[in-house]
């Protein structure tokens, strides 16, 4: 059973530069907040695999790899979703190496995990959470589930607005 942390010391591994490891480790990811709705990762702990590999001038390769799912609302049709999300990110830290090879979630030698598995899986979330790739959504006019509603819904269209003077007209 891995380890539960929200940040990890670097430096206790005492990585000689080209050696590497990988852990895994347990984080809690916490809810998200998308659209106003609440989308809720796995609940409890997700176990990742963390990749550290030393730099031979300093500094860690990193790589965060893990699988969740994500519960809440379908952005469509309002029905509860479950899509699974698939997350592999990497940094690079290297003291002095400016800002394209500085992390932002490593600070003398300590990974804040959490934040970078959470960052992660916010940039892995699809455009639109789902409850299936096909879903019909709400109809626009009345705001029935077209997913069971059927091919036989169906509404009178609406007059086309530049003609709506003639209704006015009166002929005798």
């Amino acid at each position: 059973m891995p380890a539960r942390t929200d940040s990890f010391d670097l430096g206790r591994l005492k990585l000689t530069p080209g050696e590497g490891r990988r852990l895994e480790l347990d984080v809690v990811l916490g809810e998200l907040q998308f659209g106003g709705e609440t989308y809720a990762p796995t609940p409890g702990a997700v176990t990742v695999a963390l990749d550290i590999s030393a730099m031979t001038r300093g500094g860690y390769a990193l790589r965060v790899r893990f699988a969740t799912a994500l519960d809440g609302p379908c952005m469509r049709c309002l029905e509860p979703a479950r899509p699974s999300i698939e997350v592999d990110a990497r940094e690079v830290d290297q003291p002095g190496g400016g800002d394209e090879l500085s992390s932002p979630y490593v600070s003398d030698e300590v990974l804040d995990l959490q934040a970078w598995a959470r960052e992660a899986l916010v940039l892995a979330i699809p455009a639109q959470v789902l409850c299936k790739a096909d879903c019909a959504g709400l109809c626009a006019i009345c705001g029935a589930d077209l997913n069971t509603a059927g091919p036989e819904h169906a509404h009178e269209r609406e007059p086309d607005p530049r003609w709506a003077k003639l209704s006015n007209l009166k002929l005798q």
